[in-house]
């Protein structure tokens, strides 16, 4: 997918009275050295001399490297730009215009920089919760739908109503369809404010300050996109919004350029761990997916503090791929049931009957999980390896469903490819291990919901993204020979008459599914938080990775990997 242009949110206006303190001057040096530019290739070919990156990564024979642990790469601000964080925490506590409150939180959001406020944006959005907006202000009724509804805020939607008529603002109206995309299934009264809004901005010429947000949302609304990769692209407009705020720009900059270095020392510590274990050397086979895997946690978990999830389960993942490799594209079928056995004993009982290949991969399966279930069980006094264990059992055995599919050249009905295609895919795998190394919010009941049946929200996303990667992937799939595709399936069962019109039912089985995930939200407490937002970013980053205007889509995935991984905002 080729990335496009971002449009800008619209700021608030110079004279705001929490934005006063925008024109102030505001100097830093710069926080980092100069640095060569780091590019996928480099990643996966050795190099003979090494390469610095910002003084501290190095690549040295295809290895990324750290030149000091990654716990010393702390995010600690220069004082300037701890002064800007000082500053807008007490706007956001001492503001008294709720409207304007909503703005800069909305703002801060879009920047990427709300985590350092969370403490007072919650606080704020309690007292939306009780707070009534003008009877004639549809953007500020939209904004604190949105705000609210995002963060599980019960708020309805009856409000907008009486604003489904002519004459509406188009800054307005934009707010009203991009709150419309938090509607749950059953909830009508956004459904025909999607329609009218849609039909409104598109029907008249929209003002010039906001035409490119306008196409944006258009083209897809910012509920569905995926949070990190917004971030930068709208740092990038936010500097040439008329109105915007020099400092906040500053303070958007350097942190995303810490937190990218963040995650630059994450993809050196696995990277080390990857070539340790030298599954890909061993097996000659399997594709060295490793950094694609890191995206993936970088869009389910964009906080900064998620810094030991990340690194967690973009192993799990990256070992997801090699296991799913040897079910593709490799082993025969009486190989695959011993492998499938021996996972599902869960212990060293079955591995000498295993081929040689398959003990390197039942090892390395077997020695990452256990280690994370003990560091789990180190930090938090809890024993969580029956748990991964059984998602991984759970996975491996849809893996082999879905060979004997191949293998017998089957084509399963659509609820039973989607069905066992959750699985395959890893979300339950990658939920699952997410839940526990987050370690917020666990009690003895949502605990219990980490094996089957999984949470509906884990199965709606997993939907999603399991449908994204069969529009991104059907055509490589059948050049292979593997049938076993969502596409394949309904034109086989509900008689599509062509690839197209497939398509356009499992598009619009995706937005079915992301209006169960937003009532999931409203509907269930159950889950932390902080697990629903990984949710819902996991079908966002699906989106990106998946998406594209070409035959292949991995040249798409190298693209944002150096966009959002290698390419620093220039100070």
């Amino acid at each position: 997918m080729a990335l496009p242009s971002f449009s800008s949110a619209n700021s608030l206006a110079k004279g705001s009275s929490h934005y006063n303190y925008c024109t102030s001057s505001f100097s830093s040096s710069s926080l980092y050295s100069s640095s060569y530019n780091l590019v996928h290739s480099q990643l996966i070919l050795a190099v003979r001399s090494p390469v610095r990156i910002r003084s501290t990564l190095q690549i040295i024979n295809g290895s990324i490297q750290h030149s000091s642990p990654r716990n010393m790469v702390a995010l600690e601000p220069t004082k300037p730009i701890e002064e800007v964080r000082e500053r807008t925490r007490r706007t956001l506590q001492r503001e008294s215009d709720p409207t304007a409150a909503m703005k800069l939180i909305d703002t801060l959001q879009w920047l990427g920089i709300s985590y350092h406020y969370e403490e007072d944006i919650d606080l704020w959005l309690e007292k939306l919760q009780h707070w009534d907006v003008g009877e004639d202000d549809l953007q500020g009724t939209a904004l604190r739908f949105r705000l609210l509804r995002q963060n599980a805020r019960p708020v309805s939607s009856d409000v907008f109503r009486k604003f489904m008529v002519k004459e509406q603002n188009k800054e307005g109206l934009l707010s009203l369809y991009e709150a419309s995309y938090l509607g749950a299934n059953g909830e009508d009264t956004l459904s025909d404010a999607m329609k009218f809004a849609k039909n409104e901005l598109k029907s008249s010429p929209v003002p010039q300050n906001i035409s490119r947000r306008v196409a944006r949302a258009l083209e897809l609304p910012r509920h569905l996109r995926m949070e990190r990769l917004e971030s930068r692209l709208y740092i990038n407009e936010y500097h040439y919004q008329d109105n915007h705020c020099p400092i906040l720009l500053k303070h958007a900059i350097v942190d995303y350029n810490e937190v990218q270095l963040l995650h630059q020392t994450e993809l050196a510590e696995l990277s080390r761990w990857w070539n340790h274990l030298g599954l890909i050397e061993s097996l000659g086979f399997a594709r060295d997916r490793l950094i694609e895997c890191f995206l993936w946690t970088v869009g389910i978990l964009p906080d900064p503090k998620y810094s030991h999830v990340r690194v967690e389960v973009a192993k799990s993942l990256a070992l997801l791929t090699v296991i799913d490799d040897v079910f593709d594209m490799f082993a025969p079928m009486n190989e695959l049931h011993l492998f499938t056995q021996a996972i599902q004993r869960w212990n060293l009982d079955m591995i000498e009957q295993l081929p040689e290949y398959m003990k390197v991969c039942y090892m390395a399966l077997y020695n990452t999980t256990n280690e994370i279930a003990f560091k789990v069980l180190k930090e938090q006094k809890r024993n969580i390896l029956p748990f991964l264990a059984k998602v991984w059992i759970d996975t491996i055995e849809g893996y082999l469903i879905e060979a004997e599919w191949f293998k017998n050249g089957s084509v399963p009905s659509a609820e039973d490819y989607l069905r066992n295609g959750v699985a395959t895919s890893g979300s339950y795998m990658a939920l699952v291990n997410i839940f526990f190394l987050m370690g917020e919010g666990l009690t003895t009941q949502n605990v219990k919901l980490m094996a089957k049946p999984y949470p509906k929200l884990f199965s709606n996303s997993g939907t999603i993204l399991r449908l994204w990667d069969d529009l991104g992937t059907t055509k490589e799939e059948q050049d292979l020979g593997d049938n076993s595709s969502i596409i394949t399936s309904l034109m086989k069962y509900r008689r599509s008459e062509n690839e197209g019109e497939a398509k356009d039912y499992v598009m619009e089985l995706i937005r079915s599914l992301w209006k169960d995930m937003n009532g999931e939200l409203l509907e269930s407490n159950l889950l932390p938080l902080p697990m629903s937002k990984a949710c819902f970013n996991m079908s966002r980053t699906s989106q990106v990775v998946y998406q594209h205007k070409e035959d292949s889509y991995f040249s798409s995935v190298k693209k944002v990997v150096n966009f959002l991984l290698f390419e620093q905002i220039d100070n």
